[in-house]
């Protein structure tokens, strides 16, 4: 696989940071985007400093057009994209009641029609190609609802079937494989930002939900100690891009596991559900 064009979102901080290094130092050819280019300076610094090297350019998941432009760069310069890894998102704590409904389009617009979007503009050459391989960042919030995170939970549910339901004929007619990576908690930017962003839309407000939020906030301390480290999750994902035959999806810790458990015990590379649905619906894998 080393030699192999990979291009990711949300490389600015955190996770899609660490995997563009990570997978530079591999050997692939990676192409890292992010929405705002002024944020550049830490992955070029990052690069230099581990003798890396990468290619950074604007893609705003929000925005078709930053996305067609980028990805005709890549194919322009490469000829193909083999491994897209939609990793851009963005945290938010506030419940139903609260959220206001920009707020609450904005959550799905980022965390579900961004993947949307990318993966509509790649998949054509990965399926001309019959090669390819997209990797979507999703969250154990993907598999288990958790309280005041009901919306984002919604968005990466969201990305969990899509990504399922094109596993189930994509795969077996074009050879284009999917994977969802589920992390826990991340030390990382991601978790400071989702609590900027509840001080930012009003703090905690004096309502009926104020007392369950503050335990809910309380809690998160003590499960912090579960928390992988953004190099740690790089690694796995890193792994996963190596893989010749990837699960459809992936837990990244034994904490993530074990929460998830209920859900994913009979099943926990989802390939058994994706092989049966297949088969029902005369899609041969």
């Amino acid at each position: 696989m080393q030699g192999n064009v990979v291009l990711i979102t949300g490389t600015s901080t955190g996770l899609g940071m660490h995997t563009a290094l990570q997978l530079a130092a591999n050997g692939y050819k990676v192409y890292a985007t992010m929405r705002d280019f002024d944020k550049r300076y830490a992955l070029l610094d990052a690069a230099v400093a581990q003798q890396v090297k990468l290619d950074v350019s604007v893609l705003d998941v929000s925005d078709i057009d930053t996305i067609n432009a980028c990805v005709d760069r890549v194919l322009a310069y490469e000829g193909k994209i083999d491994v897209l890894i939609n990793n851009a998102g963005a945290g938010f704590v506030r419940n139903t009641e609260q959220a206001s409904m920009e707020e609450i389009q904005k959550v799905l617009d980022t965390n579900f029609l961004g993947v949307v979007r990318c993966t509509k503009i790649v998949l054509p050459h990965m399926r001309q190609a019959r090669s390819g391989h997209i990797i979507n960042i999703g969250s154990v919030g993907g598999l288990v609802g958790q309280p005041f995170n009901e919306l984002y939970c919604a968005a990466k549910f969201a990305v969990e079937g899509y990504t399922e339901a094109l596993a189930t004929y994509v795969t077996p007619a074009f050879n284009v494989k999917f994977t969802i990576v589920e992390p826990g908690g991340i030390r990382t930017e991601f978790r400071n930002n989702v609590f900027k962003q509840v001080n930012s839309s009003g703090g905690i407000l004096e309502d009926a939900y104020k007392p369950l939020l503050e335990s809910y906030i309380a809690s998160g301390e003590s499960r912090s100690s579960s928390y992988q480290s953004a190099e740690e999750v790089a690694l796995l994902v890193a792994g996963v891009v190596a893989a010749e035959n990837p699960p459809l999806r992936i837990r990244t810790s034994t904490w993530a596991e074990k929460f998830c458990e209920y859900k994913t015990q009979s099943d926990p590379t989802g390939l058994l559900q994706v092989d049966d649905v297949a088969r029902n619906f005369g899609q041969q894998r």
